[in-house]
Parts: C-alpha cells; sequence; structure tokens
C-alpha cells in the first residue's frame, strides 16, 4: 500500500466540523466551537450540518456533500466527525475516493465513523484517526486524558499508549500497521472489500453489546481469509457493559489459540469519555507493557 500522511496540526489552522452520521444537538457544536477556538483553531461548519432525515444528519447526498467539500477546500487542515449513531455505511458507494486521496488532511471519529476510517484507509491509503468526536468530547468539560492524547497524536509523529493495567503476558514485540476501531460497526462491512492487504494489529472496542454478539463481530472477521491471514496481534480496549465476563475472557483465549498471536486488552480505546486517540494505518510496536506508534503525519 502506498501510504498518505496528512500534515501536522498546529495553533492557526483550521478544523471543519461535519457529520456524516446521526442527527445533531447543534448547542452542543456551538459550544464545541468554542473549545477549538479558545486552543486558537479556526472553525468551519459542514453547511449542513443542521439538518434532519430519518434521524440522520441530513440526506446521505447532503452527508456526502459536506464529507467532499471538506476535503476539497484548501483552507481546511483537520476534519473531526460531529458524532456517529448511524449512516456513514450508506455513503460507501458514493463516496468520490479520488477527493479523498488527493486532498489528505486529519480525519477523526469513532463508532460510527469506524467505517469511514476503514474505506479511507482501504481505498485511499490515507492515515485516519480514531478518536474523540465533536458532540461527545468537546461540547463540556473535556475529558483530561482524551485531550492530552488527541492533540499529541495529532500534532506529533510518536505516541505511547499502556493499558489501564498491567499487562502479565510475555510475548517478542509485534510490529505492523494498525487497523481496527469500534467491533460491530467493522462487521457490518462483511461483504465489502475493506481488510487491509498487508499485516496489521488490530485494536477493537464496543459498547453495550451482549458477550454473544461480540463472539459473533470477531466469528465474521474471522471468516474472512484476508483478516486471519493478515492479523498479526489484537489490541482490545474497552468493552463496556458486558454481561459474561468469563464468556469474553473464554472467547479471548479460543482466538489466542486459533490464530497464535498475541491478544493484550484493557487499553483505554473506549467509547467512554476517557479514550485514546489512535493513527489507523500508523506504525504500531506492541509488547507487553504498551502500543508505541510512529510514522503517520508529516511536517508541515
Amino acid at each position: 500500500m502506498n501510504l498518505i500522511k496528512p500534515k501536522k496540526l498546529k495553533e492557526g489552522d483550521t478544523i471543519a466540523i461535519i457529520a456524516t452520521s446521526g442527527e445533531v444537538d447543534f448547542e452542543k457544536i456551538k459550544q464545541a466551537v468554542k473549545y477549538f477556538e479558545n486552543k486558537n483553531f479556526k472553525v468551519v461548519l459542514g453547511s449542513n450540518i443542521q439538518k434532519l432525515h430519518n434521524e440522520l444528519a441530513g440526506t446521505d447526498e447532503e452527508r456526502l456533500e459536506d464529507i467532499h467539500n471538506a476535503f476539497l477546500d484548501k483552507n481546511i487542515n483537520a476534519i473531526i466527525c460531529a458524532r456517529g449513531g448511524y449512516g456513514a455505511l450508506r455513503l460507501l458507494n458514493k463516496i468520490d475516493y479520488s477527493i479523498i486521496k488527493n486532498n489528505p488532511k486529519i480525519f477523526c471519529g469513532y463508532s460510527d465513523i469506524t467505517i469511514l476510517n476503514a474505506m479511507f484507509y482501504k481505498k485511499c491509503g490515507l492515515v485516519t484517526f480514531s478518536g474523540p468526536m465533536v458532540q461527545s468530547d468537546f461540547a463540556k468539560e473535556t475529558n483530561k486524558f482524551t485531550e492530552k492524547s488527541f492533540w499529541k497524536a495529532l500534532t506529533s509523529d510518536c505516541i505511547e499508549i499502556k493499558p489501564r493495567k498491567e499487562n502479565s503476558q510475555n510475548f517478542a514485540p509485534v510490529q505492523s500497521r494498525l487497523f481496527g476501531g469500534n467491533l460491530s460497526t467493522l462487521a457490518s462491512l462483511c461483504g465489502v472489500d475493506f481488510i487491509p492487504d498487508e499485516k496489521f494489529i488490530f485494536f477493537a472496542e464496543d459498547v453495550n453489546e451482549p458477550t454473544y454478539k461480540i463472539d459473533r463481530y470477531f466469528t465474521q472477521l474471522l471468516n474472512i481469509e484476508k483478516f486471519r491471514n493478515n492479523v498479526a496481534a489484537i489490541v482490545c480496549g474497552e468493552f463496556s457493559g458486558l454481561d459474561n465476563l468469563e464468556y469474553f475472557k473464554n472467547l479471548l483465549d479460543e482466538i489466542k489459540s486459533d490464530l497464535n498471536v498475541p491478544i493484550v486488552t484493557d487499553y483505554p480505546i473506549s467509547h467512554s469519555p476517557q479514550k485514546a486517540t489512535v493513527p489507523v494505518g500508523g506504525w504500531g510496536e506492541l509488547s507487553s507493557s504498551s502500543l508505541k506508534i510512529s510514522d503517520y503525519l508529516l511536517e508541515d
């Protein structure tokens, strides 16, 4: 893959806020705009961000227009999604991927945005960021860990993420590009060509999904030969709301035995207020104690 790296973000740059999925709370968007402006960034909003159509932030065409325009605008340096929910899946066959490929810039979001992160990486080779979004993370008091991780990831080319709990496993460090995000969202892409063609460290998280569904999502991915052949390690973030922790632990043990790859848990990759920003496509080095990520941004 010919990797495309966006430029680092710096003070005075322009951030676009667009809604690609669910309907937004515009009062929260305005609060977040003040947050970014207080950090000395300019902010522009997608022209359709206040639209509503069937619980989505406008029609497919309106949401698509805001994606294309944000990438085409030479004055915009970064795009941060307003929120997730649902809707990105409807856009996959309508996106002009040549626009994204020819106008690379920082693109950030999680949850439903995992679809766009995955497809921009697969179709264009663009490094994107699985990280906080405007409505959920910047409209009120921002979690300090989330804030620090976000700005560090978007302004430097080397970060380190450590698990919340010390890992007792010992294994040789694994080095590969990073790929992943919200597990159930990625599973919804089954049937689409979205798996990277090279080896990758897979990271995953989810929220309020019963354990049997987590089993289903992993199984859907493991049924894809390219996934099985290319996954070099698995980093589990937070799976909040699990109803059967023993089942979950057994599932991971089964996957580890089946694939013969390291699986680590308890990383701060999540839907919760405390979340790390992870470059999709960044070069990862996974050890038993941390995940180091580099080679994902360009100097200005």
